[in-house]
């Protein structure tokens, strides 16, 4: 089983950056896909950024993508999205999350194929 504990939100001007931190509990961290997802109020939860087990594949949402990375520290048990070039439609709360096994994009893509989720960390982007 793996804890999640997020951290790292706030509120940030457009075109700020943030980075988020999504620390892990458990001796099996490094052998779980990671995620975040993001759910604005009213809205769904929407993936936003996969990293595999070992850090060499990566996904990404394409609202995200070129502006936001996500890197892994297995030595330190934490998952990281450093987000630059924030927008206002970027404000929402911040999921990390944990699965087993890297697959095809659209599972990735999907909540439901997360097994561990973390409280969240609010993102506040303001124009």
């Amino acid at each position: 089983q793996v804890q999640l504990v997020e951290s790292g939100g706030g509120l940030v001007q457009a075109g700020g950056s943030l980075r988020l931190s999504c620390a892990a509990s458990g001796r099996t961290f490094s052998t779980y896909v990671m995620g975040w997802f993001r759910q604005a109020p009213g809205k769904e939860r929407v993936f936003v950024a996969a990293i595999s087990w070992s850090g060499s594949s990566t996904h990404y949402a394409d609202s995200v993508k070129g502006r936001f990375t996500i890197s892994r520290d297995n030595a330190k048990n934490t998952v990281y999205l450093q987000m630059n070039s924030l927008r206002p439609d970027d404000t929402a709360v911040y999921y990390c999350a944990a699965k087993v096994g890297w697959s095809a994009p659209n599972e990735l893509r999907s909540w439901m194929k997360y097994a561990y989720w973390g409280q969240g960390t609010q993102v506040t982007v303001s124009s």
